[in-house]
């Protein structure tokens, strides 16, 4: 299927590795122009090169953070400078500390309210009005399968991304009209390095090994397996689509059944 890609702009936030990078290098593959942000310019420098070796879309990168308070700014003009507008907003962003959430300190909730959120919609506040003028943009927010189970020892990143899901639904009924919408995807386990850091964190808490953990958790999953990157981020490229054009202010969970619920 040809998502209707071709020679869109994308920005994804995050995205030297894991989840964001794999993102961008989906959207890329459906001949779309990206650009990627991370704190590590030689991982940054290396993903671009590797995608632009594929010969689909263009990638280029800005070394940015999250938690300085000047990367809004420095995203806007470099989105400017490369591509004269935006098409295609990816927010992503790291996780917070595991947890109990009773045991948070709130300077670290204040903190992580400031680079999961508030930079978040900062961030997306600079580019929605270039989208609704021209009448087409996607915004695609990660977040977690928590927001709808509260996953046990992530109790920060529970409460600060079911923030953004209020924030994104809310969007999707103010800018659908204008052709601009927002949808939310919530990822499972899908293996990568965050993923290995929370399970060495988990069999730390209950003082088992790494692989009886991840076995465990695995077990749990109806597919009996943790994701793989690709599997998200083609999900995500076909949310960010032309054909997805119907697909407004949902949240869409890639997590091989494990969110228990309906």
């Amino acid at each position: 299927m040809d998502l209707g890609l071709t020679g869109k702009r994308a920005l994804v936030l995050a995205s030297s590795r894991g989840l964001g990078l794999g993102i961008a290098e989906a959207i890329a593959a459906e001949r779309a122009d990206v650009l990627i942000t991370g704190r590590d310019g030689e991982r940054l420098e290396a993903a671009v090169n590797a995608i632009n070796a594929r010969g689909a879309g263009k990638a280029r990168f800005v070394v940015s953070d999250l938690s300085d308070k000047g990367t809004p700014d420095l995203l806007e003009q470099t989105v400017k400078s490369e591509f004269g507008g935006l098409d295609i907003l990816v927010n992503n962003t790291g996780g917070p500390p595991p947890g109990l959430m009773s045991e948070a300190d709130l300077s670290v909730v204040h903190r992580q309210f400031e680079i999961m959120v508030m930079s978040v919609m900062d961030i997306t506040a600079r580019f929605l009005p270039g989208m609704r003028a021209q009448g087409w943009g996607r915004v695609l927010t990660v977040a977690s399968s928590g927001v709808i189970q509260p996953i046990p020892n992530l109790g920060l990143s529970n409460a600060l991304r079911a923030t953004l899901v209020g924030w994104s639904k809310s969007m999707a009924n103010e800018t659908a009209g204008d052709g601009v919408t927002f949808n939310m995807l919530l990822p499972g386990r899908i293996e990568t390095d965050r993923l290995k850091q929370l399970d060495a964190a988990n069999a730390k808490r209950s003082g088992k090994d790494v692989a009886e953990v991840s076995r465990a958790a695995q077990k749990e999953i109806p597919v009996g397996r943790y994701g793989a990157v690709e599997e998200f981020a083609n999900t995500a490229a076909f949310i960010v689509s032309a054909r997805a054009s119907y697909i407004n202010g949902s949240m869409i969970r890639c997590d091989g059944g494990a969110i228990k619920s309906v």
